[in-house]
């Protein structure tokens, strides 16, 4: 086993960033020759010379640092994923605003920061303005933060405790019964290489099969890549504005519903979280509280309809209940996966239960997020499940003081002082959310649209500035300190306040 992870490594001999940075000047010939095919050469020289000029300049950096062999240790690549979010997003921005012409660099560089982070915030309300090959370009690089976090969750943030794994008690995927101390040993250069080989397969697979099923129902290669990549990712990017304006209809809403569960669990996917004979799905409590989030909020506003006496057109024909029940299902769980997906008939849902702006429904399922080690962002299923059996054991001592805790195997994948540490971010979290929205205030938001935007950047749900407000926000239309202050806040939440704790570690930056 140590045999095969060996060779690899060789290849990281230039800083993280610096490779990721490659990859990306890579990845901008692909909508260059997507681009060239439809005859759109000003687009297609766009991001050709783009790619040419960053393999230029990662080539310089490289001959520039000669044969010194990076270190690559947990503050480095700490460090390299903090500048992936920030400052590769400014050459990532290159391209778009020289297809574009006529929009501003900021608005550029604020939509590379939402995809890379797979927030998602359309910065541009009409689809039609951009380019083919440009909605192809925001839909890889979403994809690319995808599989970065991927990867990153497994290399970087769980030896470190961070990103969900601080809740458990075997933190490191692939550890089994070893402790974190002995994980933080490892080498980490060959833990990114063995995470890379294992995960970027499955990704790229899935994303591959979902490409297909979706053209299989009917949709359009682009569009239905950019919605594969996009479920992925759990980064909501369409290049036709929505799920609901596509062509594959329902047959493509419940194919994509099924790959968002993947967003849930890492259980979905792979086993090496957990503790040994830890790694049934249906024991997983990330997957059972997800199921009964995505099952139970559905059925209580479809009850609703009877329970309220709210009146419809056609409200007791059995098709319409049943487009309602769906619209909700599909919209419930793309919202809690933090990809922001919207069902075709999630209006039919909204007449059926009478909620003419669910906004707090859809706000509080992208805060509650997905699951540890996933693509999806928010608070994670895990710390809420953590909260719940401590308040559960809360009320148990209420009744009977001097009981002992009789949890068993439902505690077995939490540390002893899980609950406080999921608290504790849980307020951070609050903390962070309360600091961004006061800011844009600050600079002329509103309430209302202040909490949203907030909520979006901070959970990694960016049509939440669509759906969950009583009026869409308009984007382009925020101040240039507002744009600021959410790429900020989106970089803020997709690598978790933790992580910017971690950084102003003193132990961190000695080890």
């Amino acid at each position: 086993m140590r045999q095969s992870v060996k060779a690899p490594v060789g290849v990281l001999r230039l800083p993280l960033f610096l490779l990721i940075s490659g990859i990306a000047s890579l990845a901008m010939w692909l909508p260059a020759v997507h681009a060239l095919v439809l005859d759109d050469h000003h687009t297609s020289r766009s991001f050709f010379y783009s790619g040419i000029l960053g393999l230029t300049l990662v080539v310089m950096i490289a001959l520039a640092l000669g044969n010194k062999v990076p270190r690559y240790s947990m503050t480095g690549q700490l460090l390299s994923l903090l500048a992936t979010f920030t400052v590769l997003p400014l050459f990532l921005a290159v391209p778009v605003q020289d297809a574009l012409v006529s929009t501003r660099y900021l608005n550029a560089y604020f939509d590379m920061v939402s995809a890379i982070t797979t927030t998602g915030a359309d910065i541009w309300a009409d689809p039609a303005r951009l380019p083919p090959s440009v909605h192809l370009w925001r839909a890889m690089v979403g994809w690319l933060g995808g599989l970065l976090m991927w990867i990153a969750a497994s290399a970087v943030l769980a030896p470190m405790s961070l990103g969900g794994f601080e809740v458990t008690a075997r933190g490191q995927p692939g550890g089994g019964t070893a402790a974190p101390a002995h994980m933080e040993r490892a080498d980490p250069r060959r833990q990114l290489v063995l995470v890379t080989r294992t995960l970027s397969p499955i990704y790229i697979g899935l994303t591959l099969v979902l490409w297909v099923l979706l053209m299989i129902t009917g949709e359009q290669a682009l569009i239905g890549l950019s919605h594969a990549m996009s479920v992925m990712a759990t980064s909501g990017i369409s290049a036709v504005g929505g799920v609901e304006r596509a062509a594959s209809g329902l047959a493509g809403e419940m194919v994509m519903f099924l790959f968002m569960f993947f967003a849930l669990s890492r259980l979905t996917f792979s086993s090496d979280t957990v503790t040994a004979g830890q790694g049934r799905l249906d024991r997983d409590p990330e997957f059972r509280t997800g199921l009964m989030i995505v099952f139970g909020v559905p059925l209580l506003l479809f009850l609703r309809h009877w329970v309220a006496a709210y009146e419809v057109d056609a409200g007791e024909d059995v098709a319409q209940a049943l487009r309602a029940l769906w619209g909700t299902i599909f919209t419930v769980l793309s919202f809690l996966s933090t990809t922001g997906f919207e069902s075709a008939h999630w209006q039919a849902a909204r007449d059926w239960s009478g909620l003419e702006t669910p906004g707090m429904i859809l706000l509080g399922l992208a805060v509650f997020g997905g699951g540890v080690a996933t693509t999806a962002g928010g608070v994670k299923l895990l710390r809420v499940y953590a909260l719940y059996l401590n308040g559960l054991r809360e009320m148990e001592r209420l009744v009977h003081p001097h009981s002992v805790s009789g949890e068993g195997d439902r505690t077995r994948r939490l540390q002893k002082n899980g609950a406080f540490v999921a608290w504790l971010f849980f307020m951070l979290f609050a903390l962070s959310l309360a600091v961004i929205s006061t800011a844009l205030a600050a600079v002329g938001s509103d309430f209302e649209q202040s909490l949203v935007l907030a909520i979006a950047a901070l959970s990694t749900t960016g049509p939440l500035t669509e759906a969950a407000a009583s009026e869409p926000i308009v984007l382009a239309l925020l101040t240039t300190p507002a744009k600021l202050i959410l790429c900020f806040a989106m970089v803020l939440g997709r690598l978790e306040t933790l992580a910017f704790i971690a950084l102003l570690s003193p132990n961190l930056w000695r080890s």
